[in-house]
């Protein structure tokens, strides 16, 4: 083990500070600036000072070793791109003010890439020409921009971020699904050696395209992402991608006819409800967007919401909007509040799978004022086609064994999609097959939030006092704490010497003039594995050493001290 050098606080540019900044609100945010990990430049992007770039390199090494042991090759590609490739695949306009967008000198178009699908694409096709040079997997860990409308959570939802992608080619179906199979154990083994509690839940593929898609979630209560799993049987699942089956409803073989009602004044669910003394599970809500333009209706029962996220992955690439009250002006079939699917001839008409067939609800009349009841699914009105449309509701059916559902936070460390020839039929990559005649390649892709496992990490392993790094990750492995004056800083000063020669990664504190409480109070908060204390009994050579994960302490002679890191 090679000797490392030892970081002497005194010379370090991190800044504690005690208060927490003004505008965070997650833990990670807080304690990442207040232990001088980062420092805000501008909105979305941040400043990796020296011990945050440490972790954020031991992630990318950890994320790099794994990536190289199942035969993926690193390369570095442009993160400035030309428009020409995104036209081609449609994501130019997709991606819509996500893109940072800009010109050269001549007026040419370029963005700073989000992702690199098409790149990759071009470079396979550019160096792989026959089935012999596949398949191939291909990696990079780079700088990736969006431009958030609101980014906030520090380094977890940012304009500028760190990110591990790698791509896929092979020659088919089953070459694509080992590949899939490859990353998805590689990541299990990276987010293990991280230290991070993780998840795979099956995703929608949304703008990315492709079939099987899996998300990797580190459960946190400052995650962005709900997730569902069932305590029964182990299923678990974005909320956008959990799926019910179309219901078997037990429904008598005569309704009573349509009944029209005058209801004034009615204008929310729980106020028909009311009215009519039913409950609003009873209701059918009519919710009207529009789908590229096009006004569609959105049926569900009037106890649950329509989860505006979810039916847009169901819907991607096209763009999901609410109408405005300019969406009416000239649509004397469209009653603004009072809208049901009987007689809606001229709108597509989109349901819940519990608007079953043979259902029947008491919903808008078309007409001001006026709702009806007895409306049955399949009799009065059709479903031209059944989504998943609901937000998803702790209690819910488990899609696999019918158990209720638990919903919880995360945030999003990984993705992985089995893209399929989404992106090589749009560039023409194809490869001279065993028979002599071209084959067209079949892709996957795979990435890994690197700065965002710094800030997920964060969430999940800090305490009270601070940061607590895992061992892989940390920017040291032994925090060396010179409590006192003259002695305890020779004492300190061997400590930490002898502790790098045995190869192990030292930050020593040897700050003149801050009191052994500020010193101790710091250590806890920027969270490196292991504390050793230089203090009152350091002219005896006995120091303290505390486990900072656990909080154990105990005082040991420098020796033994030494002998049990090393």
């Amino acid at each position: 083990m090679s000797t490392q050098h030892v970081q002497r606080m005194s010379r370090l540019m991190a800044k504690t500070l005690r208060e927490d900044p003004a505008d965070a609100e997650t833990l990670s945010h807080k304690l990442l600036v207040r232990a001088g990990y980062v420092r805000r430049s501008s909105a979305g992007v941040w400043t990796w000072l020296p011990l945050g770039k440490r972790v954020l390199d031991n992630v990318a090494r950890v994320v790099r070793e794994e990536m190289d042991a199942i035969g993926a090759q690193e390369v570095l590609l442009p993160a400035l791109l030309p428009r020409e490739p995104y036209e081609v695949s449609g994501r130019w306009s997709e991606y819509g003010d996500l893109l940072f967008r800009l010109k050269d000198r001549k007026g040419a178009d370029y963005l700073l890439g989000p992702t690199h699908e098409e790149i990759f694409t071009l470079v396979v096709k550019d160096q792989c020409t026959s089935y012999k040079d596949l398949p191939v997997m291909l990696y990079q860990i780079q700088t990736k921009y969006r431009d958030e409308a609101r980014p906030r959570s520090g380094v977890l939802r940012g304009r500028e971020f760190q990110m591990k992608d790698s791509y896929s080619f092979d020659v088919s179906d089953e070459g694509l699904a080992q590949s899939y199979a490859l990353h998805r154990a590689a990541y299990q083994r990276i987010f293990t050696r991280l230290g991070l509690d993780h998840r795979i839940v099956s995703a929608v593929s949304g703008a990315m395209g492709g079939s099987a898609s899996e998300e990797f979630l580190a459960p946190a209560p400052a995650g962005e992402d709900t997730f569902v799993d069932c305590p029964a049987c182990a299923y678990a699942a974005n909320t956008e991608a959990v799926t019910f089956a179309l219901m078997s409803v037990s429904v008598p073989a005569e309704h009573p006819p349509l009944e029209e009602l005058a209801t004034p004044d009615t204008p929310t669910i729980e106020s028909l409800a009311a009215l009519l003394d039913v409950p609003a599970s009873a209701t059918l809500k009519n919710l009207l967007v529009k789908v590229d333009g096009e006004i569609v209706a959105v049926g569900v029962p009037g106890d649950r919401e329509v989860d505006l996220g979810k039916l847009g992955e169901h819907l991607a690439p096209a763009v999901v909007e609410l109408v405005t009250a300019e969406d009416f002006v000239g649509r004397p079939d469209l009653v603004r509040g009072y809208v049901g699917p009987q007689g809606l001839d001229t709108v597509r008409y989109l349901a819940d799978p519990r608007v079953a067939p043979g259902t029947s609800w008491v919903t808008g009349a078309n007409k001001a004022d006026t709702h009806a009841r007895n409306v049955v699914c399949g009799r009065d009105f059709a479903v031209d086609q059944y989504l998943d449309v609901v937000v998803v509701e702790p209690g819910d059916p488990c899609p696999r064994c019918g158990s209720g559902l638990r919903l919880d936070r995360a945030i999003e460390i990984g993705h992985i999609f089995q893209l399929g020839r989404k992106y090589a039929d749009a560039f023409g990559l194809d490869v001279l097959g065993r028979e002599g005649k071209p084959v067209r390649v079949t892709m996957g892709s795979y990435g890994i939030g690197v700065s965002r496992a710094v800030a997920a990490l964060a969430e999940q392993t800090a305490d009270e006092r601070g940061l607590c790094w895992p061992a892989e990750v940390a920017p040291a492995d032994v925090h060396v704490v010179a409590a006192g004056k003259t002695v305890q800083l020779e004492l300190a000063a061997r400590a930490a010497e002898a502790l790098a020669g045995a190869g192990l990664r030292v930050l020593l504190d040897d700050r003149p003039g801050l009191s052994p409480g500020v010193k101790l109070t710091d250590a806890e908060l920027i969270g490196v594995p292991w504390i050793l204390v230089a203090g009152r009994r350091s002219a005896e050579s006995v120091v303290e050493l505390q486990n900072r994960a656990t909080g154990t302490r105990e005082e040991l002679p420098l020796a033994e001290a030494l002998s049990r890191l090393t």
